[in-house]
């Protein structure tokens, strides 16, 4: 499994360690999956974590079924699935509960697939919002932390691949946000001030070269990327 770090100053509790955390191993899959004690902390997002934990294992558990039927029917190795699902605390502000999400998947194939995601709860609405619907539009975020995006990530680009990225290359292209997934972080706990982008694999470069992350403050451009019901909860960079 690829295990995800997120780069310094966004706020992230690596040590934090999952108050909830559900293993289970049989013939034909192994699944993990886990939260904060922030998270659990909070009746309904802990409600709908569990409804998401028993949703996850229920589709995997059908899934390994029917690839071990198609395996014994075609004569050829069945190898067990794996799912593992992991949340944890970027930041706890006032207005917002931030978590981040990585999971791995492998299905049988040459190797598993990693993949990351976002979830703000919002505590004055008391509902889960997408990092990416606290701003006016992708496009907004785009204008706004494009290009400081693209220099920091050529720049992680040119030490993994040790020489500068073409213009022509099947992963030489800046993604756009729409592609990206956005994490709220703060340096105080206070008001959000930074602003973690993570390209998964495929998206930035090929597999081997892993998911790249990039941590930009929030700036005055971004700050009024923000919708106005939540420009009070950020605060720009110092």
């Amino acid at each position: 499994m690829m295990n995800r770090i997120i780069a310094a100053g966004l706020g992230i509790a690596i040590a934090t360690s999952a108050s909830a955390q559900s293993s289970v191993k049989t013939a034909d899959y192994s699944f993990t999956y886990s939260y904060p004690a922030e998270a659990a902390a909070i009746p309904p997002l802990r409600a709908w974590l569990e409804a998401d934990r028993a949703k996850q294992r229920t589709a995997l558990a059908r899934d390994a079924a029917e690839a071990r039927q198609e395996a014994r029917k075609g004569s050829f190795p069945f190898r067990a699935y794996e799912l593992q699902k992991t949340w944890k605390l970027v930041t706890n502000t006032p207005r917002f509960l931030s978590l981040s999400g990585n999971v791995y998947s492998y299905t049988g194939g040459a190797h598993g697939n990693p993949g990351s995601f976002g979830l703000v709860w919002d505590k004055a609405a008391k509902r889960r919002v997408e990092p990416k619907a606290v701003f006016v539009s992708d496009a907004a975020l785009q204008a706004a932390v494009g290009q400081a995006f693209c220099d920091r990530l050529n720049a992680i680009r040119t030490q993994r691949r040790g020489e500068a990225p073409g213009h022509d290359g099947p992963f030489d292209a800046c993604p756009k946000i729409g592609e990206l997934t956005v994490l709220l972080g703060s340096s105080n706990r206070n008001r959000i001030n930074r602003i973690g982008l993570i390209a998964d694999p495929y998206v930035a470069g090929p597999y081997a070269e892993g998911e790249y992350e990039v941590t930009l403050p929030v700036t005055a451009a971004v700050l009024r990327a923000v919708k106005p019901a939540y420009r009070t909860a950020f605060d720009v960079a110092r």
